[in-house]
C-alpha cells in the first residue's frame, strides 16, 4: 500500500516535468513490471507476458546502468524512491 501511494506521489510530480527523463522512463518501466508481475501470478503460462516481461527488464536494467554511469547521485535517489533494489551495506 505504501509504495502504490508513493508512486501516485511520484507520477503527479512527475507529470509536470520532462516524460523523455531516464527517470520518468524507469518509474513507468517499474509501474508495468508490477502489472506484468501481478498478471503473472495468476496466469503462469502466459508465455507472451513473460516475455514481454523481460524485455521491459532488461530496457529498465539498460537505463539503470546508464544512469548509475552518469549520475550517481540522481540513481541512488531513484532507487530509494522506487524501492528498487536493495543497497549492499559495506
Amino acid at each position: 500500500m505504501f509504495k502504490n501511494s508513493l508512486i501516485s506521489v511520484i507520477s503527479q510530480k512527475e507529470n509536470e516535468e520532462n516524460k523523455g527523463s531516464v527517470e520518468f522512463q524507469v518509474f513507468t518501466f517499474t509501474t508495468k513490471i508490477r502489472r506484468l508481475t501481478s498478471h503473472l501470478e495468476l496466469h503462469k503460462k502466459d508465455s507472451s507476458s513473460q516475455r514481454g516481461l523481460r524485455k521491459i527488464l532488461g530496457k529498465r536494467q539498460r537505463l539503470l546502468a546508464y544512469l548509475a554511469k552518469k549520475n550517481r547521485a540522481r540513481y541512488k535517489e531513484l532507487i530509494d524512491e522506487l524501492g528498487i533494489r536493495e543497497i549492499k551495506n559495506r
